[in-house]
């Protein structure tokens, strides 16, 4: 049985700086541009490392035997777009993504305009005082009743766009990292950030262990997954399995926690690959990994998407546990250790007939 031991501080390291990093679904250049750094800092026998033509990035590492086997993450996140500048100087928003407009009330953000200026801001409710407004507690919250005050002089759509602010600027939610003494990781966008860093954590222990993967890999951190389509194109068209690497929905009626790595068994979008998924669970078994077995009954994946676009491997999916998705999300490093470990186990194991 293969060796090796996750260094879990440099994953938490790299998920803060990644956490910190915006990179809303369309605006992901400068995320990408830091995974490619930090793998490439792996230095990897023998492995290459590239951009795709939809700004994602892959990494391919040649394996003992020739069966290729995928393993992706998304580094894309929820966020905003300036929709419409309104007469008052505020920001009319689209979301992109399923953003929960009710997890972002009152949350500072950063508007980039197309020149590269950039002005903080405010989620609201339109006319938010209570002193004023009888209803502000219990008006709903979504993109007709909200919008984004920029911390900026100005009182009408011509002073906003005097400042450079244009529709289509992206609007980037802060994440508010907090790594906590108890081993919890608070922040926007573990979905699915988290996700990256639990595939560097494999890679690293991986590496560091003289070890190789069994098979042919290539990973892809993609790019538009939020918004549905990042993980179906660039995968070899002989490809035998695919890993999806993608966080765990905690919340009631579910099985996933904070704490372990969850095997999903079934999303929204269907069933995953059944022989795929039972031998995942017999590597945590074999290899004492605490994992939960779940299913998601509102949620797809780049695995989804992947299977949509016409792709015929093999597809499964695991990640950690993440509560609060959508919103201000939290997890445990035990669920990023437990996953990494995973990862980690099915790469090291040859894929079956």
């Amino acid at each position: 049985m293969a060796s090796f031991t996750i260094n879990l501080q440099p994953a938490v390291d790299f998920l803060v700086d990644l956490l910190n990093t915006p990179s809303p679904t369309g605006y992901t250049s400068d995320a990408i541009a830091l995974c490619e750094h930090v793998f490439a800092g792996l230095a990897l026998p023998d492995a290459t490392i590239a951009r795709t033509r939809k700004g994602g990035m892959t990494l391919h590492w040649p394996g003992e035997q020739s069966r290729k086997v995928g393993l992706t993450a998304h580094a894309d996140t929820l966020g905003l777009m300036v929709k419409e500048i309104k007469s008052n100087g505020c920001l009319k928003v689209t979301r992109l993504g399923g953003i929960n407009m009710h997890g972002i009330e009152n949350e500072n953000v950063t508007v980039r305009t197309f020149n590269g200026r950039h002005y903080r801001g405010t989620v609201m409710l339109v006319n938010p005082s209570s002193h004023v407004n009888p209803n502000a507690m219990t008006s709903p919250r979504d993109e007709t009743t909200m919008e984004v005050r920029l911390d900026a002089r100005t009182r009408s759509a011509e002073e906003t766009r005097a400042l450079g602010v244009d529709v289509g600027d992206f609007i980037f939610v802060d994440p508010r990292v907090e790594v906590t003494e108890t081993g919890f990781i608070r922040s926007r966008f573990l979905d699915n950030k988290a996700g990256v860093a639990g595939i560097y954590a494999a890679l690293a222990a991986m590496n560091a262990a003289g070890l190789r993967p069994a098979n042919d890999t290539h990973v892809l951190i993609s790019n538009y997954e939020e918004v549905g389509h990042g993980g179906a194109p660039d995968w070899p068209a002989d490809l035998d399995e695919y890993l999806c690497v993608d966080m765990a929905a905690i919340g009631e009626g579910q099985n996933s926690d904070e704490f372990n790595c969850t095997i999903c068994a079934k999303d929204s979008s269907g069933p995953y690959h059944y022989g795929m998924t039972a031998r995942l669970r017999q590597l945590a078994a074999a290899n004492d990994i605490p994992y939960k077995m779940d299913i998601y009954p509102t949620y797809s994946s780049d695995g989804s998407a992947y299977w949509r676009s016409g792709g015929s491997a093999k597809v499964a999916l695991i990640g950690p546990g993440v509560s609060g998705s959508h919103s201000y999300e939290r997890m445990h490093t035990d669920a990023l250790l437990h996953s990494a470990e995973l990862i980690a186990h099915y790469l090291l194991a040859p894929v079956e007939g």
